[in-house]
């Protein structure tokens, strides 16, 4: 009879929480709607990226072209995305654009493959072309970057996520985006580019940085000054130590051929 009215009782209890409870805040409701691991999107990375003696990510578009598996899984990991709700402002939502961001771009550089630039056929490049169902509506890449991710987070972490299959570009990453790892895994994305001459490097005259601190300035705070406030900030001492030596900007630089693993074949 006591077990029974034990088993009663903790039945009672899984069912109608404690009223104390009812101060403890609850998670944000949309997050069980987001995958809560985009693990298919992560092996497609670990199989298909490889880094360079240099630090930086290529993809292996010919090796993802040629495997009609891989390509499928691809496809069926974008269409994932088409009505689930991420409007909500989550980390799990942060991490499921991003991840659609780069899964849409490489699926559009394997259907062209082999290119030279994401930009070939149009200088104007194909973000505004380029479209996918997601949060239960059509969108671009452009409309992802700019009217989602840029406007409802505000972050310049928001640039350390995207990548536009493009050697200047902050790196492809060998696995998801996760919302448990999120903040962790975009501060060491900031600090491989920053670290990297792709980011910033220092010239007898002054800083030589990425174009993207100059398109985007105004998510780095506004000025140049601010810019360079957010290199020290992920920089190395000895790069720290040279930016504060000579804290100005004198160029800005992008390189748009494509990030192609096949590039790194040809070197060895």
């Amino acid at each position: 009879m006591r077990l029974a009215a034990f088993c009663l009782v903790a039945l009672a209890a899984s069912l109608f929480p404690a009223a104390g409870s009812a101060d403890t805040r609850p998670g944000p409701q949309l997050e069980t709607t987001v995958p809560a691991e985009h693990a298919d999107w992560t092996r497609l990375l670990k199989t298909h990226v490889k880094m360079g003696s240099d630090g930086i990510t290529r993809f292996d578009y010919a090796g993802l072209a040629a495997s009609q598996t891989g390509r499928a899984a691809l496809d069926a990991y974008i269409a994932r995305f088409a009505d689930i709700d991420l409007s909500a402002k989550t980390d799990a939502n942060f991490a499921a654009w991003a991840n659609l961001y780069n899964a849409v771009t490489v699926r559009h550089i394997v259907e062209r493959y082999p290119v030279k630039s994401i930009r070939d056929g149009s200088l104007a490049g194909p973000w505004k072309v380029v479209k996918v169902k997601a949060d239960g509506r059509e969108v671009s890449l452009d409309d992802i970057e700019h009217k989602i991710l840029r406007k409802t987070w505000g972050t310049p972490d928001v640039h350390y996520a995207l990548n536009c299959a493009s050697y200047s570009c902050p790196n492809l990453p060998p696995k998801a985006w996760e919302a448990a790892t999120l903040e962790a895994d975009l501060a060491a994305a900031a600090r491989a580019y920053v670290n990297q001459a792709r980011g910033v490097s220092v010239t007898a005259r002054g800083l030589a940085v990425s174009s993207i601190y100059d398109w985007f300035e105004a998510d780095f705070g506004g000025s140049k000054a601010a810019v360079i406030e957010h290199l020290l900030k992920y920089a190395e001492p000895g790069l720290a130590e040279k930016i504060r030596a000579n804290p100005k900007i004198v160029r800005y630089r992008y390189d748009w051929s494509l990030n192609d693993a096949a590039k790194l074949k040809k070197k060895r």
